[in-house]
């Protein structure tokens, strides 16, 4: 054996203890880190949202109950129960909470400054005091917004192309969520450039719904809009059939009312911002401070019609409309 042929055994065979080394350090399971994810709903009716969030961790090398456990909790569309629900959170010492919308992202605000919080469709984060800018948020809060300007003007617009001689909408909102004073004030702007007369009502809980269901009937507007909202997500079905049983056009800021049986959406992908919060948990999970991540504004916008409901309610959509449209149901 020549001197070069043994010097080359020998440091192969010095090498073979780091690799099996290096081999056993990636058999190694890695640290488990903990996440909490508040629902404004339940698991079953937030699963095509969740879904988009979870494969967004997949894609990113995490998987549950190998490196990250998601600690869940749903408030069943009870925004009452979100202090309760974050208390929880935060005895499990979860290293960061994840959730959507205006009242939930101000429920966790109140209860820590330390626990990083990835917001998802925020309208005006800004506005609402959550975060003091948009490019640089600081503190221990960042994530997505839904904020778009003049949406509910759009959403109008989109109801009288359908129904060209709409004179009279009624707009459901929640006096409890802080976004709506701005969707309003779009909507009201709007509504007068239109000369469209708006018929407010007001649902903070799922108690509420009879009281607003009572207004359309007594005032009978020919059309319905409603503002993004959890306690609507969560009681969609309901008034869904409310507005099928009394032929009424729906404007919609989520598409999960169009599946129940509305007639058409616009708005932001929330599939999308979920799926893209996981980047945010990524981030900081490895160290980035929240304050330092730039709130991301919403980049793609989704039209939605359904077809089987227009016939329901006697509504006829042009050919045009459904060309534009993201998602045809029929």
């Amino acid at each position: 054996m020549s001197r070069r042929q043994f010097l080359s055994l020998l440091g192969g065979a010095a090498l073979l203890p780091l690799a099996g080394l290096d081999r056993a350090r990636a058999q190694q399971p890695s640290k488990l880190r903990r996440i909490g994810f508040l629902g404004n709903s339940t698991a079953a009716l937030e699963a095509n949202l969740i879904g988009p969030f979870r494969q967004g961790l997949r894609d990113l090398g995490y998987q549950e109950g190998r490196n990250i456990q998601i600690e869940y909790r749903w408030a069943e569309g009870s925004y009452q129960r979100f202090p309760a629900l974050v208390g929880e959170l935060l005895a499990q010492k979860v290293e960061l909470i994840v959730t959507a919308g205006t009242p939930a992202t101000l429920a966790i605000k109140r209860a820590t400054t330390s626990v990083p919080l990835v917001m998802i469709a925020v309208g005006d984060p800004v506005g609402n005091g959550i975060v003091p800018s948009l490019a640089r948020p600081g503190g221990n809060i960042t994530g997505l917004s839904s904020i778009a300007p003049e949406l509910e003007g759009k959403r109008l617009e989109l109801l009288r192309e359908i129904v060209r001689s709409i004179s009279h909408v009624a707009v459901i909102l929640n006096p409890t969520n802080p976004f709506h004073v701005a969707s309003m004030k779009q909507a009201r702007d709007a509504a007068a450039a239109m000369r469209i007369k708006l018929l407010v009502l007001q649902v903070a809980k799922t108690e509420d719904l009879d009281g607003a269901f009572d207004g359309i009937l007594k005032e009978k507007p020919e059309a319905l809009l409603i503002l993004a909202d959890r306690v609507f997500l969560h009681n969609r079905k309901r008034i869904m059939d409310f507005a099928t049983a009394n032929r009424l056009p729906t404007i919609l800021p989520y598409r999960e009312l169009v599946e129940a049986g509305g007639l058409m959406s616009f708005g932001p992908s929330y599939e999308d911002m979920h799926r893209r919060a996981a980047i945010y948990v990524d981030k900081i999970l490895k160290g980035a401070k929240p304050g330092d991540l730039p709130v991301e504004l919403p980049t793609k916008f989704d039209l939605r019609v359904n077809l089987k409901a227009a016939k329901k309610i006697g509504v006829t959509i042009p050919e045009a409309f459904l060309l534009r449209a993201d998602q045809v149901i029929e």
